[in-house]
């Protein structure tokens, strides 16, 4: 992992809203602690974290707009909706969220007709549009800019006449007790609305989401779902889902489930 992409996944864990340890941040990632204290300095020099006797703290959480996220972290967005893309079968009428890694979801299921793939996300919408075999229906509503989705009681009206095999959400970040944080309740408000609708639960989240809290507004989950995430995630990280009898499934980056 490049030095800005530590940073970058330190930043996430400290806006988790817990203290981050540099003894620990060593042993994830695999450095010492002297260049973990160097991150930290960094990203203090920066404003983004306060120090703390040994560690560091987040100074705000900001939600990312879609175009800086979509170019992090795409070969494990990749892997995942790969992996998710296999377990839809022909005839399946699906949901996918809005978000990066569901848009990489939708691209691998091209090809897979016939299926009816419904989304509340233009970028699934565009990456899935024109695929034969694939009848595409468009959940809209009031188009929130910062994720381009769609959300508010235009799309939860649409949800009311449908339902679905399976559901495919994105998360800003998931932890075992809570379920899918997101930035505001309008979100939240909506994927429980879609899971509601939907047989079966995926959430798709690469390795630095998992555990990761940045905001405080929270998804319920149903009693049965399932996390995809890749093969950075730690067994550290995913204990807790697995002590909460949630189906875990790490992929490696061929898509391939390792764990």
């Amino acid at each position: 992992m490049k030095a800005t992409q530590r940073r970058e996944e330190i930043l996430r864990l400290a806006s988790s809203g817990g203290e981050t340890i540099v003894d620990e941040l060593a042993d994830r990632f695999g450095v010492t602690a002297s260049t973990i204290r160097r991150d930290l300095a960094r990203l203090s020099q920066e404003g983004e974290l306060a120090r703390t006797y040994g560690g560091a703290i987040a100074m705000h959480a900001r939600e990312q707009p879609l175009s800086e996220r979509s170019a992090e972290h795409h070969a494990a967005k990749a892997a995942i909706g790969a992996w998710a893309a296999c377990q839809v079968h022909p005839g399946d009428v699906v949901l996918l969220d809005a978000g990066t890694t569901t848009a990489e979801l939708a691209r691998a299921l091209r090809g897979h007709g016939p299926l009816t793939v419904a989304t509340t996300g233009l970028t699934p919408l565009a990456a899935i549009s024109g695929a034969e075999g694939i009848e595409v229906l468009c959940l809209g509503g009031r188009l929130r800019e910062m994720s381009q989705g769609f959300v508010g009681p235009l799309t939860e009206a649409s949800l009311e006449r449908l339902t679905f095999d399976a559901v495919f959400f994105g998360a800003d970040g998931v932890t075992a007790e809570r379920g899918i944080c997101e930035a505001n309740l309008e979100q939240t408000r909506l994927k429980e609305l879609m899971w509601q609708h939907s047989r079966s639960t995926f959430v798709l989240a690469h390795g630095a989401k998992v555990g990761y809290a940045p905001f405080h507004a929270w998804m319920r989950m149903p009693a049965q779902w399932t996390l995809v995430t890749d093969d950075e995630a730690s067994e550290r990280q995913l204990a807790p889902f697995r002590a909460n009898g949630i189906r875990v499934v790490v992929v490696d980056g061929t898509g391939t489930q390792v764990r």
